[in-house]
């Protein structure tokens, strides 16, 4: 082969070399366009994926926030509607011996210095006896040397041990005496805090009304409401009629919720929330009322188990500011007087709280979500301002003189005179065999005038019916226009039911001493443990 063929076909072999190296590049880069579309796409493909897994995650997430909210709702409305049943199920009554502390300290303990510090020993000091060719040689002389120098150390530990072991027992000495001493105030602290409980216990047996007011308050402090209830309440015992009146603060409508359940939309990503209807609000206010009226007067009954209490009167007031004045006011939307016979007699597990209560002669608003007003079966402030009176001259005990058992002619005096101070002109006054002052009057009134029939009643228990259907007989048969009945105690439910509407006028005991301290300038008292 000439020279120049050989060139030719040597260059057509690079030619062709090039050309396989440029076909394996662009097959190469080919390739790697390929991945890297494919790495591309599988990317977008892992992306939507995860947006998409994002995204449910995140419906689930508010989903579960909405469910969360709804029971949350039904969980609300449940308590509100169980707001009497689950009292039933609670012991209302105080035991105050359970008020007593223990004063029986902690053991006393020393710790460290409990342990007596471990004492040297001489093997721990003394040197190892020279033994075989070590006595020789001067060995017996520096083994006495060394044990001398071993034992000056030996005693000086010693002194040491002692030293800190005296400073231990003082240590431990001081710790126990204060020991002691603590015991000693603890012993004193709990022996005062259980003498007091010991004197709160005997006056309250005795119907202090301080006594029974506290002891009442516990009780209804002891009563779980939820946390956006107001639980407040004034309290006033009237010994004579053995009658508790309470005024009991109400919730407002708002603590009734006014979102019947929340919606959720995935599609809008948007939480509707769906208003529940103003009946049903107002129904469900009205039976909240309802509930905690009688819940009330049961958890009192309950803890009352010397029977202080022969009659509970509640009034359930709900304070406001009043949108026509700008000025606070305090509407009673529920007021009752019960007797402890009448009431526990019911079982209220069974009853409808609405029901129950109109049985028992309550007057309950008939729209309490506009706060209508009810009159009150008793003012508290004036029950309250007769309490206070008597607790302000309780000091004076002794000095005042007892309506129970003052001589028959002086109670007679007393009553007509009360009367007459109080504009009445007396034309007969007489006692009866039994006991009870009769006095006729008139009253000079014009319009409001005419024949006024009095009987004034002390001693026995509290006065039922049927003294009031005599009195109103008394006063059809002498066509008068008014009568009045006085009692050293107090009434029954039903004595007032019937009075109601009537010319009739009940005064109890606690009102009698207010009257005759107010308009008689006679400060007395009614002493039934006399």
């Amino acid at each position: 082969m000439s020279s120049m063929q050989e060139a030719q076909r040597a260059h057509a072999q690079q030619v062709h070399a090039q050309h396989r190296a440029q076909a394996f590049a662009y097959q190469q880069h080919q390739q790697m366009l390929w991945e890297a579309e494919n790495a591309r796409q599988a990317a977008e493909q892992a992306a939507a994926e995860d947006e998409r897994h994002r995204k449910r995650l995140y419906t689930e997430a508010r989903a579960a926030k909405v469910a969360a909210a709804n029971a949350n709702l039904r969980s609300r409305v449940a308590e509100l509607e169980e707001l009497l049943a689950d009292t039933l199920a609670v012991d209302d009554h105080i035991d105050l011996d359970r008020l007593k502390r223990s004063s029986t300290p902690p053991p006393f303990d020393p710790g460290d210095l409990g342990v007596p510090l471990a004492a040297p020993q001489w093997s721990d000091f003394a040197p190892p006896e020279p033994a075989g060719l070590g006595r020789m040689f001067g060995g017996e002389v520096r083994h006495q040397q060394q044990v001398a120098e071993a034992r000056q150390v030996f005693e000086q530990a010693t002194a040491k041990h002692e030293a800190a072991e005296a400073q231990r027992r003082r240590r431990l000495a001081a710790a126990e005496e204060k020991y002691r001493q603590q015991c000693e105030k603890l012993a004193a602290k709990v022996a005062a805090h259980n003498a007091a409980i010991d004197r709160f216990s005997a006056v309250f047996a005795a119907a202090d009304p301080k006594a029974v007011v506290e002891y009442f308050g516990l009780v209804l402090g002891n009563s779980v409401y939820p946390d956006d209830f107001p639980q407040r309440y004034r309290l006033a015992y009237l010994p004579e009629s053995r009658q508790l009146v309470v005024e009991y603060h109400l919730p407002a409508v708002e603590v009734v919720p006014r979102i019947r359940e929340y919606r959720y939309q995935p599609a809008d990503d948007e939480v509707t929330a769906v208003g529940r209807p103003a009946t049903e609000i107002a129904e469900r206010y009205a039976d909240l009322i309802t509930q905690i009226t009688l819940r009330t007067v049961h958890e009192l009954y309950e803890a009352d188990r010397t029977r202080l209490l022969e009659t509970v009167c509640i009034n359930g007031i709900v304070e406001r500011i009043d949108p026509a004045t700008g000025r606070p006011a305090r509407p009673c939307l529920v007021s009752l007087r019960t007797t402890r016979d009448e009431f526990v007699a019911i079982n209220l597990a069974n009853v409808d709280p609405a029901a129950c209560l109109r049985r028992l002669g309550a007057r309950i608003s008939a729209h309490p979500v506009d706060l209508a007003p009810v009159a009150a079966v008793v003012d508290f402030d004036q029950v309250d301002k007769r309490f206070a009176d008597e607790i302000d001259v309780l000091a004076d005990l002794d000095q005042r003189p007892d309506l129970l058992t003052m001589p028959a002619d002086q109670f007679e005096q007393l009553i007509a005179d009360l009367f007459t101070k109080l504009g009445l002109q007396m034309r007969q006054v007489r006692t009866a065999a039994d006991g009870t002052v009769e006095c006729m009057a008139h009253d000079p009134r014009p319009l409001f005038g005419g024949t006024v029939v009095v009987l004034a009643r002390r001693g026995g228990g509290t006065v039922d019916v049927s003294a009031v259907r005599d009195l109103f007989g008394v006063v059809q048969a002498e066509n008068a226009s008014n009568g009045i009945l006085v009692t050293t105690a107090g009434y029954t439910s039903a004595a007032f039911d019937f009075a109601a509407g009537k010319p009739l006028e009940l005064i109890d005991g606690s009102a009698l001493l207010h009257m005759l301290a107010e308009a008689g300038g006679v400060k007395a008292r009614i002493d039934r443990r006399a």
